[in-house]
């Protein structure tokens, strides 16, 4: 979406910055991976087809998308193709303008969370980024409940999503899912705030 093209969000460990073009190679590559096609249910796209997504991503006001960064070897190197570690996502499910809604009116966002890159597993890279997407969501995005669809097979996200007080609300042998579900209130966000040291948004700087 247009929302997040110039921001970056700067965390401890981690920095989430918009999806351009330059990154799409990398993350094609990424991409070819077998397991991580299967963690995230993607299908292969041909490396054009990667660049019409990333379009479709920044054109697209029902998705929001950050890459992640590894913060301490940007800040080395300068060069966030280096420093790519992931993406996180959330998708947006909007009320209709014309009040028709059938539900509660409320913007519902989906949430995912990728680290690709398998040196940067198990460092809480994945935690990080992900309560900084939640609180952007939160504040920007002015979302009031999340979703998590995770594979069932894919247990450290499953227990992430618990430990950030998610509650599994469906469970499908068919399409081999969970979903959790976290609706937005004070003590939440509370609790967010206090799990996420740093926290900075600032003007987006494409480098490189």
């Amino acid at each position: 979406m247009k929302l997040n093209e110039h921001l970056q969000i700067n965390g401890a460990n981690v920095i989430l910055v918009p999806y351009e073009s330059k990154h799409v190679a990398k993350y094609h590559e990424w991409m070819k991976n077998g397991e991580l096609q299967e963690l995230t249910a993607s299908e292969p796209l041909s490396l054009e087809e990667e660049y019409q997504m990333q379009k479709s991503w920044r054109e697209d006001e029902d998705k929001c998308t950050f890459l992640v960064l590894d913060r301490q070897e940007f800040e080395r190197t300068g060069d966030e193709i280096a420093a790519l570690i992931g993406d996180t996502n959330i998708f947006l499910r909007l009320p209709p303008a014309d009040g028709t809604d059938d539900g509660d009116g409320l913007v519902v966002g989906e949430i995912e969370i990728m680290i690709a890159e398998p040196t940067a597993r198990g460092k809480r890279c994945g935690w990080e980024a992900t309560l900084l997407m939640l609180r952007f969501g939160v504040e920007y995005l002015r979302v009031a409940k999340f979703v998590a669809i995770t594979k069932d097979t894919n247990r450290p996200a499953m227990r992430m999503f618990e430990r950030m007080q998610f509650s599994e609300t469906l469970r499908s042998a068919v399409f081999q899912e969970v979903t959790f579900e976290r609706s937005v209130d004070p003590e939440w966000i509370d609790w967010m705030n206090s799990e996420v040291s740093s926290y900075a948004i600032v003007p987006y700087r494409n480098s490189n």
